[in-house]
């Protein structure tokens, strides 16, 4: 009897073997197939869409034809930010940490209004906002005014986001009211 017990402990036990072994080979073939098929969609997905586009001489040329367009004289810095100082402002010129109180106006180069403050501007840390803004704020002082022509690079890149097509050249229109000083 224990003879035939265990035999039949040993088929069961086989039979369960060889069941999940066949499941084993099946589900490693569906595994390999599924790996694959992923690997096609994210090649597929990853196509040279946008990575064709080369946004940096486009919008360096938008900017260009803007300025000529408007008459106007820019400075251009090594990142490829143009900016106009207005009025340089008297006050205290912030650094890269600083809090700043800046009133605007954002629009593209075709002179669509994307967004604005009012008179009375918005207070921000530079470290929080696009690196044009983060480096062209500091080119003035506090009670300066001017523009920045942002190039999509140091905005908001080459995808889509919160309605600014990407690419987009950016222009503002800043008044610095007010610098509070370091990292607040």
């Amino acid at each position: 009897m224990l003879i035939s017990c265990k035999n039949e402990e040993e088929k069961k036990t086989k039979s369960s073997l060889y069941g999940n072994e066949k499941l084993g080979i099946f589900a490693k073939k569906n595994m390999k197939t599924n790996l694959l098929a992923l690997l096609f969609i994210f090649f597929i997905s990853c196509g040279d869409d946008d990575q064709s586009v080369d946004y940096v001489s486009l919008n360096d040329q938008e900017i260009q034809d803007y300025l000529m367009e408007n008459d106007l004289q820019a400075e251009k810095s090594e990142s490829g930010l143009y900016y106009i100082i207005d009025s340089e402002g008297t006050g205290v010129q912030p650094t890269a940490t600083d809090q700043v109180r800046v009133a605007y106006k954002g629009y593209f180069t075709n002179g669509e209004v994307f967004d604005q403050s009012s008179s009375e501007g918005i207070s921000f840390n530079l470290q929080q906002v696009i690196s044009g803004w983060t480096e062209g704020i500091t080119y003035f002082k506090e009670g300066g005014s001017g523009l920045l022509l942002v190039p999509s690079q140091l905005g908001y890149g080459s995808q889509d986001r919160s309605g600014l097509p990407g690419g987009s050249v950016l222009i503002f229109e800043i008044d610095l009211i007010e610098v509070n000083g370091g990292a607040n």
